[in-house]
């Protein structure tokens, strides 16, 4: 018999992030990505601004824009390098990166559009079940392919295809506690 949930989600209605400057975090999300800049707001007495962007499935990517925010601390608040790159570890409570759906049919070509726009991304990983957990192929074995890369303000995104189903098989570890390490 299957768990009653206790509430019905329906998504991501927004993230909300900060950004360092309002101009550019639109000029990135709106004009390089295409994402529908749909609501803005100025906070009151002049404490900053309120952006959403809409990123699909009536979901949305929301920045702050604070005058007096303090300054962003890489490889702490968020990665300081993109996988393949050197560490991607960040602090514990931060957010590591934003993992964009997009279709699997399209994802080469869109990786293609994102090296035209100017965009620095790193190789496509095809993640699998390996010892490495990447494959230079696309196999059966390959459940999401990924390409990374930062937003203005060093926040990692990645465009990301599901290529599986996932069943029972694919819960397959159990938790660490902090306590065991």
């Amino acid at each position: 018999m299957a768990e009653q949930r206790p509430f019905e989600f329906k998504g991501v209605n927004h993230l909300a992030l900060v950004c360092r400057d309002m101009k550019k975090t639109v000029e990135f999300y709106r004009d390089t990505l295409g994402m529908p800049l749909i609501k803005t707001i100025n906070l009151p007495n002049n404490s900053g601004q309120h952006f959403f962007f809409d990123c699909g499935n009536g979901d949305c990517i929301a920045f702050f824009w604070f005058p007096d925010a303090p300054k962003a601390v890489p490889g702490i608040s968020a990665p300081s390098t993109l996988p393949t790159r050197g560490s991607f570890v960040s602090a514990h409570g931060s957010m590591n990166h934003i993992a964009l759906n997009v279709p699997a049919e399209k994802f080469d070509e869109y990786y293609q559009r994102l090296i035209e726009r100017g965009v620095d991304v790193t190789p496509i990983l095809n993640h699998d079940n390996s010892p490495m957990q990447v494959s230079a192929e696309v196999t059966d074995d390959v459940f999401v392919r990924s390409v990374y890369f930062f937003d203005p303000d060093g926040i990692c995104l990645e465009f990301a295809s599901w290529t599986k189903t996932f069943d029972e098989s694919d819960v397959a570890h159990e938790p660490i506690s902090v306590e065991e390490v």
